[in-house]
């Protein structure tokens, strides 16, 4: 229906930014000879929609828009267009009311701008500045001044435990199931004559608060917060001052007598008496502390972490495999008691050459750090290389309960022997030491070489392997130490979604079970016997079919999956394809990936797969069944028919690939190889980086990258199995293969 002017009327729009608050009226069409701004009662009485004609007019559009102002202080706007002849009519609003609309509109748009860069633009409540900014600089950082009668906090409470000194409502609820840490922005503070309360922020330190910002425990958000850790570096109490440390601690505007506050310490005590931990008043607060004694550690409360050792972290030392080494035991501490350097001489004395003690070497050219140089007698060996020359490597008490030496042994691979009474391993809450370590009372330390003679070979060398991943994953940087802390108290503080004794303690060869040997791991029945085939294709529809046709002849296969990647192209329809005694089920995927073949498919329910492409008609039923037997004999490798070569090239420094047959297998070809259907999830959902979508971006190296995955996991080489040497598909053309491409093989050896 066309408006008083000829043209219709256009619905009522708000005035741009004024969100409507009550349901908006009708805009009001206006009239030669009407007021510009009817009243109240004539908005009312206004139709909705009065059909005036003009005859005759020749248009020339104009356009306008009219606001009125209800009751309620809502400003309605429309957009009316205007068909006239002659000199336009546009309603025109007066000056002062031109000038009070557009001074209200502008108020509430930067009222609205405000806003919005107070809600969205990072800021914390607590401070001008957070950790995730001011950690990337530790100078010009604010000075606070301490009165000499500040508050100091109680000493710390030793029956403290989770559930009466911890604040756990503070954490609430998240999805996740991750605790939140604020951590306090930088402050320098000192005496009140200006002396500093402890020194410069250390290198440790700063890694330590960069990792915990760099997480996803963090927040800047003082509110949200469930624990709380300072910016004061306490890593080292020879650094500090202990009584206007604790009253730094006191000034933290959260501090609620330490409640929900972590402190990290490594080198608790000073001298004379060593205490083994932090001596600063702490009240209620956590201590993530290195050395702690069974008398001073709160079980369950404190987290005992290791001292961190810069030079194992520092130096390269290439890991170095298990079994027996040069020295069955060393012992590689300075500075240690007299006493036990008498018995570690009896020890030498008596097993001769099996037991190397070194001392400091008194001896060294200039330059040559004395950290990095071991001496027995006038001999010198490099610290801490020589660790990798014995399979047993003691860790004695020194001055402190905790030694970074520990670091060192776990670094090189060799079993430490801890003889150290009541020492609280790091973190001993979560990791099973007797996997990785031998621990031996010290009144008992003569007869260390006896007991240690008398582990079995076998059981060494899974100590020698725990030993290294504990380092690998709990001990090599400030990072894993910060984080190994934080997950242990998030377990605590959300235990039905803590994580498994297997995932803190077995590294990924024995993590992923399901993939390990049969006969070290109970084993659990499969929910059917036999292999699952499954065949990539895209339309090479003949010989796929005979590829189902000999596959369906293995004595031993319980169901045939084809993967169609053809997404352009259907599948051929039910009844021309081949009829055998197992299931067939044709699955369609989205797209043309390689990545596809390893997909863990619902449909595969047994243990073992057989991946095979659509080209691959030249293995029998007999060789097929015969690499299946062969698996299940090793069902934690990769079990296949076409073997490859790949080797590094020094002088090129890159890969080289070789396809051609040679006497040397390296790797088995996914075209046609057993696995075990586990690999299939890992492939899929955990293989690091981006090498799957580099995979699928170019058509290429998906065995490749299956083979380095199996050999990563379980640290075994595949298995060959037949003498086959050939694996060509005669009857295809040059344009049915991937691998047929002159670029294929430059992408499979890496420049």
């Amino acid at each position: 229906m066309r408006g008083a002017l000829g043209v219709r009327p256009p619905s009522p729009v708000a005035c741009p930014g004024l969100p409507p608050l009550v349901p908006a009226l009708p805009a009001q069409r206006w009239r030669p000879g009407a007021p510009r701004h009817p009243t109240r009662a004539a908005v009312a009485r206004a139709p909705r929609h009065e059909p005036v004609t003009k005859r005759g007019a020749q248009p020339e559009a104009a356009v306008a828009e009219e606001c009125e102002e209800e009751a309620v202080g809502v400003i309605m706007c429309a957009s009316v267009k205007y068909n006239i002849r002659g000199p336009a009519l546009i309603p025109r609003m007066k000056t002062k009311h031109r000038i009070y609309y557009i001074t209200l509109f502008s108020i509430v748009l930067l009222g609205l701008i405000a806003t919005g860069m107070f809600q969205f633009w990072p800021h914390s409540i607590e401070s001008s500045g957070d950790w995730s900014v001011e950690k990337r600089s530790v100078r010009d950082v604010p000075l606070v001044r301490l009165p000499a009668d500040s508050p100091v906090p109680e000493r710390g409470d030793l029956s403290c435990r989770m559930h009466t000194c911890f604040d756990v409502y503070r954490c609430g609820f998240n999805p996740k199931n991750k605790i939140k840490v604020y951590i306090y922005p930088l402050k320098k503070y000192v005496g009140e004559a200006g002396v500093p309360v402890s020194s410069t922020i250390s290198r440790e330190y700063n890694e330590l608060l960069t990792a915990i910002s760099d997480s996803d425990y963090y927040t800047d958000d003082v509110t949200r917060a469930c624990l709380f850790v300072p910016s004061i570096d306490l890593l080292n109490q020879n650094s500090l001052r202990v009584k206007e440390t604790a009253q730094a601690l006191a000034q933290l505007s959260r501090w609620d007598r330490g409640t929900n506050h972590l402190l990290f310490n490594m080198l608790p005590g000073g001298p004379p008496d060593y205490n083994t931990a932090l001596d600063v008043p702490r009240d209620r607060a956590l201590l993530a502390g290195g050395g702690f004694s069974t008398w001073t550690y709160r079980q369950g409360y404190d987290v005992s972490i290791p001292v961190y050792s810069p030079l194992s972290a520092e130096v390269d030392l290439p890991e170095k495999g298990p079994g027996p080494r040069r020295y069955f035991l060393l012992s590689s501490q300075v500075a240690l008691h007299p006493e036990y350097r008498e018995d570690l001489a009896a020890l030498q004395a008596r097993h001769g050459e099996a037991v190397l003690v070194l001392d400091k070497c008194s001896n060294l050219s200039e330059g040559v750090p004395a950290a990095r140089r071991r001496c027995h007698q006038q001999q010198a060996f490099d610290y801490p290389q020589v660790l990798q020359e014995a399979t047993f490597c003691m860790v004695l008490r020194g001055a402190r309960l905790g030694q970074a030496v520990l670091s060192d042994v776990l670094r090189a691979g060799c079993v430490p022997v801890i003889i150290a009474d009541s020492y609280v391993l790091p973190f001993s809450e979560v990791l099973d030491w007797k996997r990785a370590s031998v621990v031996v009372p010290e009144e008992k330390m003569s007869d260390v070489y006896s007991i240690l003679q008398s582990i079995p070979r076998r059981q060494i060398e899974e100590m020698q392997r725990q030993a290294r991943w504990f380092w690998e994953a709990y001990f090599q940087s400030i990072k894993a130490i910060a984080l190994a802390t934080l997950q242990i108290i998030n377990d605590r503080i959300y235990p039905y979604a803590a994580i498994s004794y297997e995932d803190w303690n077995d590294p990924p060869a024995v993590k992923w079970g399901s993939v390990s040997n049969p006969l070290f791991l109970p084993l659990i029945p499969p929910q059917s016997q036999g292999f699952t085939a499954i065949v990539l294709t895209y339309d090479r529809v003949e010989s796929l079919f005979r590829v189902i046709t000999e596959v369906s002849k293995v004595p031993s296969l319980s169901k045939l999956l084809v993967v169609w990647n053809n997404q352009n192209k259907n599948p051929p329809e039910d009844s021309l394809w081949p009829k055998i005694r197992v299931p067939l089920k044709v699955v369609r995927t989205a797209e043309n990936k390689l990545s596809n073949r390893f997909f863990p498919y619902d449909e595969i329910e047994t243990e073992a797969v057989l991946a095979i492409d659509d080209d691959i008609i030249m293995l029998t039923s007999d060789e097929l069944q015969f690499g299946y037997e062969v698996w299940r004999e090793f069902p934690d490798r990769l079990v296949g028919y076409p073997g490859r070569l790949h080797l590094w090239d020094h002088e090129m420094n890159k890969w080289k690939y070789e396809s051609e047959w040679t006497n040397e297998v390296s790797m088995v070809l996914t075209g046609a190889a057993f696995y075990h259907k586990y690999f299939n999830y890992l492939y899929t959902y955990k293989m690091p980086g981006d090498i799957k979508n580099w995979v699928d971006a170019h058509m290429n190296c998906e065995d490749i990258a299956m083979n380095f995955l199996v050999a990563n996991v379980t640290g075994k080489a595949v298995i060959k199995v037949t003498p086959r040497k050939k694996f060509k598909c005669p009857e295809c053309t040059a344009i049915d293969g991937l691998s047929l491409d002159q670029t294929h093989m430059v992408e499979r050896s890496p420049a």
